[in-house]
């Protein structure tokens, strides 16, 4: 079984949770998340980040690999790991500005 997350499946869930969050506006209520779901959010994060520290640590593997003249490495190969390395990257960047984003607008909410 892996542990990885497909760029796909990230870019599925952000846009699973615009959508949430689209909803919660309409409905104009405010519910605390249980710790359950905290935990459950806790943990996705965590999840996508080593996710994408470990595309860039096999890219960089590769890439060392390829460097060194390792005869089963293929120049496709590295360069399909360090594509992979760049995009979970930046979806991970956008995630982490529109959280960022999400936390001041809270913050400037006047109570």
């Amino acid at each position: 079984m892996s542990n990885t997350i497909s760029p796909d499946t990230l870019l599925a869930q952000m846009r699973g949770m615009i959508e949430q969050s689209k909803m919660g506006e309409q409905t104009n209520q405010v519910a605390s998340p249980t710790n359950a779901q905290r935990d459950a959010f806790s943990n996705l994060l965590e999840n996508a980040i080593n996710t994408v520290n470990t595309n860039q640590q096999q890219a960089n593997q590769l890439a060392t690999a390829m460097q060194k003249g390792d005869p089963n490495v293929q120049m496709s190969e590295v360069m399909v790991a360090l594509q992979k390395s760049n995009i979970s990257f930046q979806a991970m960047v956008e995630v982490r500005n529109r959280l960022v984003s999400a936390y001041q607008e809270i913050m400037n909410m006047q109570i």
